[in-house]
């Protein structure tokens, strides 16, 4: 007799799941990924500046010269104000805001210069190996140097108790996340320039380009409207005037400045006041542009 032999029974064969549950749990492993990514390269920029106590007193150097010798010195050549009254509205007051946003703004933009550091020395590439996406690197370069120049704008905002501003509990909500609103952008502006270049020689070029036309652009040391044509269309092309405006109103507001006074001296576009709400949505549709290509140009780059 033949022996017949059967096949041992299998286990049936299971569809995958069609909820969605596989696709949820990847989806929540690479948010956790990205979103710790972007918290370790935040606490690393924000670790370097805080031990480098030299850097925290340099950097206050600059303003302090603006507001209290520039400031003082051309005090007297300029009448802002209601029927050109001094007394309305001193220059060092008017220059206040401006000194805090080139402290932003020069803080920021040259914080994008450790890319090209990282990159001379191989440490971006190993982040841009890890298992996080582009997009993670660009947020937590911007939000590192965003926060670092926010906090050293904060401590330039309390020399303003030396020229009359007081620091109410309304100037501090209303300013300093106008600031870090304005940091931010222009942190995503330096990263999109630095995911271009290769070495620290020629970013520093680019930069000192790029950084004084914008500061005296912004409207830090005289009014933005009043200009020849040509340039108050350059001046409303620079997004640093929209972070410099609503923080000039917050300070003259909190100086107890007339509201006709503070309506001359804001900006406008088509000769109306240009809106608070309306100035943060362009700072974040310029972030939102930089960050885009700095993403973009990361991707191309590495």
């Amino acid at each position: 007799m033949t022996a017949t032999l059967t096949p041992p029974p299998t286990a049936p064969v299971q569809p995958p799941p069609t909820d969605g549950r596989t696709g949820r749990s990847t989806f929540t492993r690479r948010l956790r990924a990205d979103l710790r990514g972007v918290y370790i390269i935040w606490y690393r920029d924000v670790l370097r500046y805080v031990r480098d106590r030299a850097r925290i007193l340099a950097a206050l150097g600059q303003p302090v010269l603006y507001l209290f010798v520039f400031g003082t010195g051309l005090s007297t050549a300029f009448a802002l104000g209601q029927g050109g009254d001094p007394n309305a509205v001193s220059y060092r007051t008017f220059m206040f805001p401006g000194v805090l946003a080139m402290t932003v703004i020069f803080t920021s933009v040259m914080s994008a210069m450790s890319i090209v550091w990282d990159r001379e020395f191989g440490f971006l590439r190993e982040i841009l190996v890890a298992p996080m996406s582009r997009a993670t690197v660009a947020i937590g370069k911007a939000l590192g140097g965003s926060t670092v120049a926010c906090f050293q704008a904060t401590i330039v905002l309390v020399l303003g108790v030396f020229i009359g501003v007081p620091l109410t509990p309304t100037l501090l909500l209303t300013v300093i996340p106008l600031m870090f609103l304005l940091a931010f952008c222009l942190s995503c502006i330096g990263i999109a320039i630095a995911s271009r270049m290769r070495t620290m020689e020629g970013f520093q070029v680019l930069m000192n380009f790029f950084l004084m036309p914008m500061a005296f652009l912004s409207g830090a040391f005289f009014q933005h409207n009043n200009l020849p044509g040509w340039l108050l269309i350059l001046t409303r092309l620079d997004p640093a005037a929209y972070g410099v405006d609503p923080i000039r109103r917050a300070v003259l507001e909190a100086t107890g400045t007339d509201p006709a006074t503070v309506q001359a001296l804001s900006l406008t576009l088509f000769g109306q006041p240009v809106p608070t709400a309306l100035e943060a949505l362009i700072l974040m549709a310029c972030s939102l542009v930089a960050l885009t290509l700095a993403v973009r140009w990361f991707s191309q780059q590495e």
